[in-house]
């Protein structure tokens, strides 16, 4: 086995093992010359398992992957083979399989696996679109990867193959359970039509947490699991799932269209339903009467509703039982005609930032379930959806429980950027946090963009921008003495950060060292002054103090202004 700290070939130092299975370890490296972290998988020649068999798979693997370049794929740097062992080198994917999030949270919001499903519609109409053309054949929700921007990649080539029309071969390959019946001998030729079968199971499980390899699955209706789902999405994956190819979408453009228009499928039905009760109707006295009876009613309903809502949120408000809080504040959701009132949501935020100060999967996943469901009726008071869609921003950015550290920190600038676009994309004129969300927006994006565009572009002129954005964030929040200690801590040490690192960068793009010194010497003020109330905010302060000389020897080095105490 590879050891951590070891170089393979020179260029590739182990961090950690990070997966394994069988013959195979999968370690994190990283090529510390290109500052790049890879995926290292080690396959040994000593297994129990035939390597003959397992190399021959592997090598299908890559060579398959060598010909593809696609944004949800991943790509195959370097292969090293050696007397020991066939070592393969691959992009580094941050994140969770599909399987693993469904294990621990369940059934997913339609909006998320609607998102998902045309990623992989495109994947697939990619590969299918290759010549030859490419079939996957192994479809699931362990084969795909979510990135923490909401991206999913697609993985395991192990079992993907060409396809030739002359002799549309197939074999029994695939998982039972999402396999097509033409995946199994004598049952057809495997096609495009297969992975959309597959596709068509993922969705089905996704929807429902109703593993198919577990419960054998005859009625792929998710409505019959629960009736509450879409009846257009139910459609879209009876016509996936069909036992004959020709009943099937015949393409990947035909799936995503209607993926992309599934809501619509809703009023169609709903009008053939109408038009049977008005067939069979009543009459015109009868309607009249119920018309009557329906106002009151509703006006009635819409009293309790509110009542109701306003007496949840009272006892939400008074309760000091942190699971207590959320559940009551996600019934207030529930409520009748209440799905659009922002109260709710601001005071969950709000009880997620009290709790712990920490923001956890767990509480990213329940927020965002909420909104999206609901996002509709929230839209209906455009000022109130960009107050949350900030809040929630500020939620990723200075709370999310994502890692440890400058990845941490990394991490949570670029699961807020979504956020913060909203809020740019539809904040009304005049909204009082436009300038800050744009700022938040766009800082977020130089930090999940700017390993790629050093890699394939140019740099130049990306660093100004960022200066600029960081210094309307420390003048509006940092220096801010109402605002949170942790947020101004936070805001002043990814500034910090970014003078240290990029300060050579900085004069590249034409920032003075008047300019940095003056944005340094503000945050020196600034941390100083924040007074701290909590070991973790002591701790964090502590930490910045004692980084600020660093970093002005890192500015005064990049402007050649190095003074002797400083070590010049």
């Amino acid at each position: 086995m590879l050891e951590v700290g070891s170089l393979v070939d020179g260029r590739y130092k182990i961090l950690n093992e990070i997966g394994h299975g069988g013959m195979s370890v999968v370690y994190m490296a990283i090529n510390e010359k290109a500052n790049k972290t890879w995926a290292v998988k080690e396959v040994r020649k000593d297994g129990s398992m035939d390597f003959t068999q397992v190399r021959a798979g592997l090598i299908a693997e890559i060579d398959t992957l060598k010909k593809l370049n696609h944004p949800n794929l991943p790509s195959i740097v370097d292969v090293i083979e050696d007397n020991e062992s066939l070592i393969i080198v691959m992009d580094y994917i941050e994140g969770r399989s599909l399987d693993v999030i469904l294990e621990e949270t369940g059934a997913q919001s339609e909006s998320n696996v609607v998102e998902w499903a045309m990623q992989l519609c495109d994947v697939f109409g990619y590969l299918h679109s290759r010549t030859p053309p490419i079939i996957y054949r192994d479809m699931k929700p362990a084969n795909v990867m979510l990135k923490p921007d909401g991206s999913v990649m697609v993985i395991d080539f192990g079992t993907a193959k060409t396809y030739d029309v002359n002799t549309g071969e197939t074999s029994c390959i695939g998982t039972r359970g999402y396999a097509a019946p033409e995946q199994y001998g004598g049952l057809g030729r495997t096609d495009a039509r297969t992975d959309i079968y597959c596709l068509g199971l993922t969705m089905y499980h996704m929807l429902t947490n109703v593993n198919p390899c577990v419960t054998l699955v005859t009625d792929k209706s998710i409505r019959a699991v629960n009736p509450l789902l879409s009846r257009g999405l139910d459609q879209i994956i009876l016509k996936c799932t069909q036992d004959n190819p020709d009943d099937r979408y015949q393409t990947c453009a035909e799936l995503m269209y209607d993926l992309e228009n599934y809501q619509n499928l809703e009023p169609l039905y709903k009008r053939k339903q109408r038009a049977k009760v008005i067939w069979f109707g009543l009459t015109l006295l009868l309607s009249v009467l119920l018309l009557v009876a329906g106002i009151f009613i509703t006006l009635s309903a819409s009293k309790i509703a509110t009542d109701n809502y306003d007496s949840l949120m009272y006892e939400a408000s008074k309760n000091a039982d942190y699971d207590a809080k959320r559940r009551l504040y996600e019934e207030c959701i529930s409520v009748p005609n209440k799905a659009g009132k922002p109260d709710a949501y601001l005071a969950l935020i709000q009880c997620y930032k009290e709790n712990d100060a920490v923001f956890t999967q767990d509480e990213a996943n329940q927020i965002e379930v909420l909104i999206n469901t609901n996002k509709d009726a929230l839209m209906q008071d455009m000022n109130a959806y960009v107050d949350i869609c900030f809040e929630v921003g500020k939620l990723y950015w200075y709370y999310y429980d994502y890692g440890t550290g400058a990845d941490n920190q990394l991490t949570r600038g670029k699961s807020s950027v979504n956020w913060f676009q909203d809020v740019v994309d539809n904040a009304p004129d005049g909204y009082a946090n436009y300038g800050m969300a744009l700022a938040y927006a766009n800082i977020g994006k130089f930090y999940r963009d700017i390993t790629i565009i050093v890699t394939e572009a140019s740099d130049k002129g990306r660093y100004k921008p960022l200066f600029d954005d960081l210094s309307q964030l420390v003048d509006q929040l940092a220096g801010d003495e109402s605002e949170s200690e942790i947020i101004r801590l936070e805001i002043i040490e990814m500034t910090r950060s970014a003078l240290q690192q990029y300060s050579t960068k900085f004069k590249q793009d034409g920032v003075k060292e008047e300019e940095l010194l003056a944005l340094y010497n503000k945050i020196d003020t600034i941390v100083v002054s924040v007074e701290t109330t909590t070991d973790k905010t002591t701790a964090k302060k502590s930490e910045i103090v004692s980084n600020m000389p660093a970093t002005l020897t890192a500015i005064q080095a990049a402007y050649g202004t190095v003074q002797e105490e400083n070590g010049g």
